[in-house]
């Protein structure tokens, strides 16, 4: 849409539109489609393009990135074409504002759904049907996806690619783009987060104790020993885990092993016990019940899954 936000228009572009033949091939057929076809004026950027919302409803993900204005009616035409991609069986995600596209498509009615902190109440406010929920970085309901502001953009791709393509993959494009693999969807917007007292000396010592766990997943690791670390008490510990990440150091624990256990998975030929060894399971029986309870599957079927099919991708 004209005054779309560059940032916003520019993270799918980087994510989807740059063919990554070394990281998994076919990737994804993109292309960006406006409401103006070549007149589409993006924070200053001209950005043409020679197709238009015919080819949106016949994409297998859409992707919405924010609106110039939030508080407007967005056009008709874009709001009936999402809604026409989505009753095809496409994955919709919005980015930020770009939610309220897909609010006035009756899309989010009774879902699960979030965006920018800032637009939060103005959303509730016009469309009260969204189970609305601005304290996360990004949320999905279905095959309906939306994200929190600007860098949250990055989170919501990386979500959608490892959807696609599995944690190892998306673990190698983050490395690319130099931003943290992973950050979970229920993590909470920073607006919630105080600022560090000047002098404190402790602005970081949050990411030095994450940083330290994920270096050594394979050992033990108790609430007590990353309270020691952060020179915290454990109940301190937890408020900051809760503020930040929106889980339990315990619960934040367990899901970096789980990911670090589906990369092993995805990428090597490691046993379910050298596996469930080295992300900290301590045993093939105690892998398989984490994956039984959060990922309702078993570690070799995810294995089987993810090193046998090759026809994931969605175009």
């Amino acid at each position: 849409m004209p005054g779309t936000p560059i940032f916003e228009l520019a993270v799918p572009c980087e994510v989807f539109g740059i063919a990554r033949p070394d990281l998994a091939d076919p990737w994804y057929g993109f292309r960006v489609c406006a409401t103006e076809p070549g007149a589409v004026v993006a924070g200053g950027f001209a950005t043409t393009s020679p197709h238009g919302l015919d080819d949106l409803v016949t994409a297998g993900t859409v992707i919405v990135p924010g609106c110039a204005n939030a508080e407007a009616e967005q056009p008709r035409e874009l709001v009936e074409a999402v809604r026409e991609a989505h009753a095809r069986g496409a994955r919709i995600a919005a980015i930020c504002t770009g939610a309220f596209v897909v609010a006035q498509a009756g899309l989010l009615d009774g879902r699960r759904a979030t965006t920018h902190w800032m637009h939060a109440g103005q959303l509730r406010r016009r469309f009260p049907r969204v189970r609305l929920d601005e304290n996360v970085l990004y949320a999905a309901d279905g095959r309906v996806h939306t994200s929190a502001g600007t860098a949250s953009a990055i989170d919501l791709c990386l979500e959608l690619v490892r959807q696609d393509h599995g944690t190892a993959v998306a673990n190698a494009l983050a490395r690319r783009m130099v931003t943290p693999p992973h950050r979970a969807a229920d993590q909470a917007q920073y607006m919630t987060a105080p600022m560090p007292v000047a002098g404190s000396g402790r602005p970081a010592v949050l990411g030095e104790v994450t940083d330290w766990a994920l270096a050594h997943l394979g050992e033990p690791i108790r609430l007590r020993d990353l309270a020691a670390r952060a020179c915290l008490s454990e109940r301190q510990l937890t408020r900051r885990f809760l503020r930040v990440h929106g889980r339990t150091p315990g619960d934040w624990l367990t899901r970096e092993r789980l990911r670090r256990a589906q990369e092993l998975l995805e990428t090597t030929d490691l046993t379910i016990e050298t596996v469930a060894g080295d992300c900290g399971f301590g045993t093939a029986a105690g892998l398989r019940a984490a994956f039984a309870r959060h990922l309702r599957i078993s570690p070799s079927d995810y294995r089987a899954t993810w090193r046998g099919d090759s026809d994931r991708v969605r175009g």
